[in-house]
């Protein structure tokens, strides 16, 4: 039996839970019987909904005596909106159970594959297991550093310029790679931008033409609170949360700023000065575990400065800004050859380059 060709398939049974499972993981579940046939299926859809291997077991019934399950998380082993799954998976009469990935939540980490094995359960753990481990990037940030998967979104020119000169608000990218860019916002539990994309771009920082089912996070970095109560992102609460990240200096000295702004239904959260790392874990206790940077160049440079970015997406138009242009980060900050994992896709005239600051994060 192809374990690899099986657990390929669960993956692309979790994708089905992209954007509409976190603060869980994705998670995708296949009963195959000994005959190589796949007799149930299954993948978590919604957090507090059924798990993919309850789902996948149910819909085998008999069928999973003696069977093998594939599965891309380890099956958890606790109560929490849902029963544990490892006992339905050992009262099922699976024989066999194949697990991409350990599930480091404290509250399972091994527990779940322990319960398997003292149950008589052959397990075998670790089928593509880098595969399941970047599907499930978010949520593993979020188990292991308590803060937000973290990823820096860029439109640059061929020069490597973002804007046409300070202060000035530059359209680079065409409309194929904005569709990217907004299926992205649908995804993922928030965006975030410095103040000084606020003061020149005034975004909505919404997700248009993508359909979101779920409140959209949105953050703004401001540290001196130059945030006005008029932008344009306050009259769009209906589509989910702004949060302002502050100092606690400028918070407890501008009372009257952040009294306007809450007014206008902003949430002020005030981290030490400085310290995007506090701002993360503050913003992984209210529930955000995936987080995109999309601007300016001083909020990535300060990102990447703390170490806090796990993934860079860079989208490339086919124009030149000129030495007047705004560069993104200085020479050495960030290099091609330095992410791993690299890949490029053509969006319409548009590039899109991904890659991961940490090979193994």
């Amino acid at each position: 039996m192809d374990d690899s060709a099986f657990m390929r398939k669960a993956l692309a049974l979790a994708e089905r839970g992209r954007g509409t499972t976190s603060p869980n993981p994705m998670v995708g579940a296949l009963v195959v019987d000994g005959e190589g046939v796949i007799v149930g299926r299954g993948a978590h859809r919604v957090a507090g909904g059924p798990h993919a291997e309850a789902i996948a077991l149910e819909e085998a019934g008999a069928g999973a005596r003696g069977a093998t399950l594939y599965c891309t998380l380890e099956p958890c082993a606790h109560t929490g909106r849902t029963g544990p799954c490892a006992p339905v998976v050992a009262r099922s009469g699976i024989r066999r159970a194949v697990i991409a990935l350990e599930d480091p939540n404290p509250l399972v980490n091994g527990r779940g594959l322990a319960h398997l094995r003292g149950r008589g359960v052959d397990v075998v753990v670790g089928v593509e297991r880098t595969a399941a481990a970047r599907q499930n990037a978010a949520f593993l940030t979020a188990m292991r550093y308590g803060r937000p998967h973290v990823t820096l979104k860029v439109a640059l020119s061929l020069d490597g310029r973002i804007a046409d000169a300070p202060g000035v608000r530059t359209a680079l990218t065409g409309a194929a790679a904005n569709r990217r860019v907004h299926r992205q916002r649908a995804e993922v539990d928030a965006v975030a931008v410095g103040s000084g994309t606020i003061l020149v771009d005034d975004p909505l920082l919404t997700a248009r033409g993508a359909f979101r089912p779920r409140p959209l996070t949105r953050v703004v970095f401001d540290r001196r609170l130059r945030t006005p109560p008029s932008a344009r992102v306050l009259s769009t609460l209906d589509a989910g949360p702004v949060i302002i990240v502050t100092s606690e200096r400028t918070a407890e000295a501008e009372r009257d700023r952040v009294g306007a702004l809450s007014a206008r239904g902003a949430r002020v959260l005030a981290v030490p000065a400085g310290d995007l790392g506090a701002a993360c874990r503050a913003l992984g206790e209210t529930g955000v575990i995936s987080l995109v940077l999309e601007g300016g160049a001083g909020l990535h440079r300060a990102a990447l400065q703390a170490d806090i970015v796990d993934a860079v997406h860079v989208y490339i138009a086919p124009r030149r800004l000129g030495d007047r242009g705004v560069c993104w980060l200085e020479e050495g900050r960030l290099s091609w050859n330095s992410l791993h994992e690299r890949t490029a896709v053509w969006l319409s005239q548009d590039v899109l380059v991904k890659g991961y600051v940490h090979r193994n994060r």
